[in-house]
């Protein structure tokens, strides 16, 4: 496999509050879904649930094993803390902000900051990820 897209989400309803996470997965021209993963997962922060979307996002394409992947969020925190523009000051996101960073090593990666307007599909799922408090992998 080349190239994969890869949009993810967290939300929370609350900050803390109830939070889940959309991702979908997309051949290099997005014109076709490889994959999406929504989940439900449990009482946490927005970024907890950000953090959370860009690790399982990462999983889910690993075993496909593509050769670059693309990231798009529409977290403008998350993405600089992943680029190095800013620290991780909250201690709470320190181990999943690790964790992320561990796993990309093992990718030839970009990750860029997108507005909410076009991160829709990975939102909607986030939020039916809350909406059904489950866990459902599509395709």
């Amino acid at each position: 496999m080349d190239t994969l897209v890869i949009h993810t989400d967290g939300a929370s309803r609350g900050n803390p509050g109830d939070a889940g996470i959309g991702i979908v997965v997309y051949n290099e021209d997005k014109t076709k879904i490889i994959k999406e993963l929504y989940e439900y997962i449990g009482k946490t922060t927005n970024n907890v649930a950000e953090y959370t979307a860009l690790l399982k996002g990462l999983k889910a394409v690993e075993a496909l094993k593509p050769k670059a992947i693309k990231i798009f969020l529409d977290s403008e925190l998350i993405v600089k803390q992943i680029n190095g523009e800013y620290k991780v000051r909250n201690e709470g996101l320190r181990p999943i902000y690790e964790d992320v960073k561990k796993l990309l090593r093992k990718f030839n990666y970009t990750i860029e900051h997108i507005p909410r307007e076009q991160n829709k599909k990975a939102d909607e799922l986030a939020n039916k990820g809350i909406d059904e408090k489950n866990k459902h992998s599509v395709k």
